[in-house]
């Protein structure tokens, strides 16, 4: 049985990986790949809390907020009925929103970078994406995307904040010793010429569909 590829698209707020995402789920449905989209949190209790925390109803400290992190991504992984595991063990490919380093990143910016790595170990133990696609922007561009797209923000969406969350999102691909696994990709063209290099780049690396068996 083949297991399906984990491509994770990363990238600060307003970076555009959720048009890509869409945009590459779609290729692939219509090439005949089965395709599923995921993203954390997911919708565990620790995965409503975090929402909860991010939209800024319940304050709480760095410490716990990466805690619930990693015990909604051991769900997220894990999970009997909509984890990652069980569709990638079942050939599907999947598109993950969110996985690596961005929830620490956004919500634990004062938390030591080797705190996140050792929290982040045991989840890193079961499953690493096959491919993570980082899409690079300018802080100030996606602030402008957020400004003109959104009626409320997050906590977190301020230029200064994205600008050192993009700085941590690269520290962390460096010390999880994972540049060979990230592809780093210009956000700030047009989606279709973006969308077409990730599928150059990713093509590859997806499980068709299982032929029945004559």
């Amino acid at each position: 049985m083949n297991r399906g590829a984990l491509i994770v698209f990363e990238g600060i707020d307003g970076s555009g990986k959720g048009t890509q995402i869409r945009m590459l789920k779609k290729r692939l449905e219509k090439e005949g790949y089965p395709v599923f989209r995921s993203a954390e949190p997911n919708d565990s209790p620790f995965g409503a809390l975090i929402h909860q925390i991010m939209i800024g109803r319940v304050r709480t400290t760095n410490d716990a907020i990466a805690a619930l992190f990693v015990a909604d991504r051991l769900d997220h992984i894990q999970n009997e009925t909509n984890g990652l595991l069980k569709f990638l063990r079942a050939g599907v490919n999947v598109l993950e929103d969110r996985y690596y380093f961005s929830s620490y990143a956004y919500q634990s910016v004062d938390l030591p970078m080797e705190w996140i790595i050792e929290a982040n170990a045991p989840c890193a133990k079961l499953l690493k994406a096959d491919l993570t696609v980082f899409i690079d922007v300018d802080p100030k561009v996606t602030m402008e995307r957020i400004d003109r797209n959104r009626m409320t923000k997050e906590l977190f969406e301020r230029t200064d904040r994205l600008t050192e969350t993009r700085a941590r999102y690269l520290d962390a691909f460096g010390r999880m010793k994972d540049t060979e696994r990230v592809l780093i990709v210009n956000g700030d063209r047009e989606p279709d010429i973006i969308a077409e290099e990730i599928w150059e780049k990713t093509r590859d690396l997806f499980v068709p569909a299982q032929q029945p068996v004559r």
